[in-house]
């Protein structure tokens, strides 16, 4: 059986994706992905503008607690470990809670982070991977692309996120409102601290969380030998 025929079982399990023996992981075309360009775009904008004019220490601190507070609870446990590969169990009410603070970080909502990561995932492990999902280009090329753009594969593999998560009618309204959820943040830190606060730890905060984001992946899943095998992990193209 060839990699994408084992793709949906033992080591090579991707859990969201279907009819892989007739996608194409090589061949697609990029399209400008309007609301993301523009969401990560003023932010980047933001952070470099706003962020010298409204620095203070104690904006500092807030950026570094909700940065390792969103990204640690949120992104990495959340999404990651629990979400996508459910790695442990827990109580429902839990969940929900760390895939809030997952969307707190500002990448993406809950069910687009699940198809990217399997996604990714899956092409990584094709003999023919698009450049843009093994982030082929150099660093400037790669993140301009990353942060403005999508593939649209021309034979695409089907994405359900499956029972719990796509049909959970939290994570739906997560998936339609996360860039929302920055307000009422925001309305907290401008209460309790003013604009550094809010400059500080929503604007600086998530350029920074979505700019890293791109930079360890271009960096983690370029090339380089590889003599081991990790169940679930991706292949470095």
């Amino acid at each position: 059986m060839s990699i994408a025929g084992e793709a949906s079982e033992g080591a090579f399990k991707v859990n969201s994706l279907g009819d892989l023996e007739h996608a194409d992981a090589g061949s697609g075309r990029l399209k400008w992905d309007v609301p993301r360009s523009i969401w990560n775009m003023s932010f980047i904008a933001g952070a470099l503008i706003l962020g010298p004019l409204f620095f203070s220490w104690n904006g500092v601190i807030v950026f570094l607690a909700l940065s390792g507070f969103t990204l640690c609870v949120g992104h990495s446990v959340g999404f990651h470990r629990r979400l996508i590969h459910r790695s442990f169990d827990c109580p429902k009410w839990l969940e929900r809670a760390m895939i809030y603070v997952g969307v707190l970080v500002g990448m993406g909502g809950p069910l687009w982070t699940v198809g990217l990561h399997d996604i990714r995932d899956w092409a990584q492990r094709q003999a023919d991977c698009h450049w843009f999902l093994r982030h082929g280009k150099s660093a400037l090329a790669d993140g301009f692309y990353y942060l403005n753009f999508r593939l649209l594969f021309d034979k695409p593999p089907q994405f359900d996120a499956g029972p719990g998560i796509g049909d959970d009618p939290f994570y739906r309204f997560l998936q339609r409102t996360w860039m929302l959820h920055q307000v009422p943040v925001a309305l907290v830190l401008f209460w309790l601290g003013g604009w550094s606060w809010v400059v500080w730890g929503v604007v600086v905060r998530v350029a920074v969380c979505f700019t890293m984001h791109w930079y360890i992946a271009h960096v983690a899943h370029r090339r380089g030998h590889q003599d081991w095998f990790v169940e679930d992990a991706a292949v470095q193209g």
